[in-house]
């Protein structure tokens, strides 16, 4: 019986060596493993390079570039047009390009809007740093050592040492840096089109264009060689108020 079974079998291993498909004594298929990229090795989908996508891409990209030069280009030229035409009908599309361009941003005022109507504040508004209450007050306590009638802008406020510096109500940092004048200084655009400039701080705790509190903590101010006062102005409506007639402070020494 088994010499039966094994002439069987050797012709069997002889048709397929005549037909070129090796016998191997089983009817199981074997496995073999795929050979894996270098990017699938560590848990990445393969790269699949396609010059003709990349340059497709590139292309789209170049031409959205060139869109955007030549509108601005032709927007530059249209203002400039506008503005050699001498005829009456211009004159108010005038007058708003020159608002638009001069004036600035009403970045507090579009916050508050944007609150009332949506019930959050906008993406860059961290939310956690509203505070329930506001009550206007100086943005550091001390005595006034220089006057609103004496200075013409502000006032110059005396700290007895070290003390925060707090916003005078809510609003948009839309400056944080060095000026010419008042050193470390930071300025804060209000709602009401209103804008409170801190002057002579140690330090700046705020960044341009965050959002404020009344009474948040913006920036600190230590009595140093260079200055022992800080600066302190309200500006409304391309006009300087005496912050003493709006905020109840100490007299001047």
């Amino acid at each position: 019986m088994s010499k039966g079974i094994k002439k069987v079998r050797q012709s069997i291993e002889q048709r397929k060596k005549a037909r070129g498909v090796p016998y191997s004594g089983s009817s199981k298929k074997q496995f073999t493993p795929p050979i894996l990229q270098e990017e699938e090795k560590h848990g990445y989908a393969p790269v699949i390079s396609d010059s003709g996508m990349t340059r497709e891409r590139q292309n789209r990209m170049v031409s959205g570039f060139m869109l955007k030069g030549i509108l601005s280009v032709l927007l530059f030229l249209g203002v400039a047009l506008l503005w050699q035409m001498d005829s009456p009908r211009l004159q108010s599309s005038k007058e708003w390009t020159s608002n638009v361009l001069t004036e600035e941003f009403p970045f507090a005022k579009v916050n508050v809007w944007y609150q009332d109507t949506f019930g959050s504040p906008l993406a860059f508004v961290p939310e956690e740093n509203k505070q329930q209450a506001e009550v206007a007050a100086m943005p550091v306590n001390g005595s006034v050592a220089e006057s609103f009638q004496t200075n013409g802008t502000g006032i110059r406020i005396a700290p007895e040492g070290q003390t925060e510096v707090t916003a005078l109500q809510e609003g948009i940092v839309i400056f944080a840096g060095n000026d010419r004048e008042t050193n470390k200084t930071i300025v804060v655009q209000h709602p009401d089109s209103s804008k409170t400039t801190y002057g002579y701080l140690s330090n700046i705790d705020v960044h341009l264009y965050q959002h404020v509190s009344g009474n948040q903590k913006i920036g600190q101010f230590t009595p140093n060689e260079e200055s022992d006062t800080v600066f302190f102005s309200i500006e409304k409506d391309n006009n300087y108020i005496d912050p003493v007639q709006v905020i109840k402070v100490d007299d001047v020494q």
